[in-house]
């Protein structure tokens, strides 16, 4: 049974790591370890806790959702939809190939994997600049159906924990030719799409929803203090990812965090 302190700290990290390109996956598990947590109800209670961010986008994005919609059934214009239903396949497939693999193997849950994945996508964030790119476009909505896919490619690299999924997607945003901002926004448009297949999938199982029914009032706490800390964290985020090295400074930070979990492994 979850603590509610525990429930508390796990709420509070995916309310903030889900924005941030730093990996919440990872973050969560290098939680779940300095919370001394079961592994597999740890996994189940953070897959419900999704909701309490899936909340946020859809709240922070509520305009932009109601004008894509206007566009699929007023304007019958299906290029951004399309766009991102490309960027999703890619690593809903994966996902679905890979999911007993990722639930049984302690690859998905190793610390040392973390830290690698953190400090490699960190070097990769700190080099942005220097990293090869198509044509500058003004926005998301230029996004050919092309790059999407490639998107959607680097995404599948964020089932790794310490990867990043907004990360992944932000570093192939850049280099498709998008800015930081209008990679963020495009990273969290498909965030809602992905993360609400996946709080649908956990509905599926009757054992997920036994565990629903058996650990409610901390799923509802966690995902509260997830939904509060994650609207504070977006609103954040996204105005410093306008800022010149912006995405840099989340590749130090990157970097910084794997070299002290690395230290942390060589010292158990």
């Amino acid at each position: 049974m979850m603590e509610t302190w525990q429930a508390f700290w796990l709420g509070l990290t995916q309310g903030l790591a889900e924005f941030i390109p730093v990996s919440s996956s990872g973050h969560l598990e290098i939680m779940r370890e300095i919370l001394s947590g079961n592994s597999e109800s740890f996994h189940l209670f953070l897959e419900f806790i999704n909701v309490g961010t899936l909340l946020v986008l859809l709240i922070y994005y509520r305009k932009r959702i109601v004008e894509i919609l206007k566009e699929i059934f007023v304007e019958h214009n299906f290029k951004f939809a399309l766009n991102i239903i490309l960027t999703c396949i890619p690593v809903v497939v994966a996902a679905l190939l890979l999911n007993d693999l990722i639930d049984s193997s302690p690859f998905f849950s190793n610390l040392s994997v973390i830290a690698v994945m953190m400090a490699v996508v960190g070097i990769l964030m700190i080099n942005v600049k220097r990293l090869p790119k198509c044509k500058k476009i003004k926005s998301e909505k230029e996004l050919t159906p092309k790059k999407a896919i490639g998107i959607g490619i680097a995404q599948c690299f964020a089932l790794i924990p310490g990867t990043s999924r907004s990360g992944t997607t932000i570093l192939a945003g850049r280099v498709a030719g998008m800015d930081n901002k209008s990679a963020a926004d495009y990273s969290f448009l498909v965030s809602i799409v992905v993360m609400t297949g996946v709080v649908v999938k956990s509905l599926l199982s009757s054992s997920s929803r036994a565990y629903i029914a058996e650990n409610w009032s901390m799923l509802l706490f966690a995902n509260i203090i997830a939904f509060i800390s994650g609207l504070i964290a977006i609103k954040i985020v996204m105005k410093f990812l306008k800022k010149d090295g912006s995405l840099e400074a989340f590749g130090w930070y990157r970097v910084i965090i794997a070299t002290l979990v690395i230290i942390f492994e060589l010292l158990k």
